[in-house]
């Protein structure tokens, strides 16, 4: 598809089609870093990596941000440029054609990108996904501006040009920020909250002194600090443990959880 928009964009000379199809292409060499990404992820533990691979897949979305973002800055640039040029001429019909044929067939990729993505419980799929939604409504957006600008609107193939470049700028921000969070071990907080108030469901339980989680891709982590009776035996404090273990996979599907008993002051005598 980027070939074709390429090709068909120098032959017609639609900026925004020119826009459309380097979108593609960032998108091709995106999906290649994620497939390595996804490859790498699921390699097993080993002596350097107690906690396995897993980060290697957010890894790979910070390198489709950074993609999308050098790429979408120079169109920006050229789309903007275009626009300012004195003599304007309405680009070629078959680019608004192959835009509507674009739109279709990444739709249809959208939606099988999407399915994988629930499936297999991928952050970096999703993103996928969603950059795949966005193109198809862009090249959409794309071949409506083409037919548009040749009825004495010939301006307006630029404006999409840069329009594109703005929306994928957005999209490669918001995909940074959610890969820079989660590779700075960030988590987020109603989730922790939720964990803590399933843990006092336990009637044991008396006190949650602290609750930490991080992910590793799709993989979530947990260490919790509990507090019980003081004169609970040993044996009773590792079954509490578990069901502590247990309720969060069960609940909200953590992978592993840590927990360590402490005994509670709210009951000494």
């Amino acid at each position: 598809m980027a070939t074709l928009k390429l090709i068909v964009a120098s032959y017609s000379g639609s900026s925004a089609l020119r826009a459309d199809g380097l979108n593609n292409t960032t998108d091709t060499i995106a999906s290649i870093a994620i497939l390595i990404g996804l490859r790498l992820a699921r390699r097993p533990p080993d002596d350097n990596h107690p906690y396995g691979h897993w980060k290697a897949e957010t890894v790979a979305s910070m390198v489709n941000s950074f993609i999308m973002l050098a790429v979408r800055l120079e169109v920006l640039i050229s789309g903007v440029q275009h626009f300012f040029t004195p003599e304007r001429t309405s680009p070629d019909l078959i680019a608004g054609y192959v835009g509507l044929f674009s739109s279709i067939i990444l739709m249809s990729v959208y939606l099988y990108n999407k399915k994988l993505a629930k499936k297999h419980k991928s952050q970096a799929l999703k993103a996928v996904s969603k950059d795949t939604f966005n193109d198809s409504l862009i090249s959409f957006s794309t071949a409506i501006a083409i037919f548009a600008s040749n009825f004495s609107m010939a301006w307006l193939d630029s404006v999409m040009a840069i329009f594109v470049s703005l929306i994928i700028l957005k999209i490669a921000i918001e995909i940074f920020r959610g890969s820079a969070f989660e590779l700075s071990d960030g988590f987020n907080e109603n989730s922790l909250i939720k964990f803590q108030q399933t843990n006092l469901t336990l009637h044991e339980v008396l006190e949650v002194e602290s609750i930490k989680g991080r992910t590793y891709g799709t993989i979530i982590y947990v260490e919790v600090i509990i507090k019980t009776n003081p004169e609970m035996t040993v044996k009773r404090s590792h079954e509490l443990t578990e069901q502590v273990e247990n309720l969060l996979a069960a609940d909200f599907g953590v992978f592993d959880t840590k927990v360590h008993v402490e005994p509670s002051t709210l009951i000494d005598s």
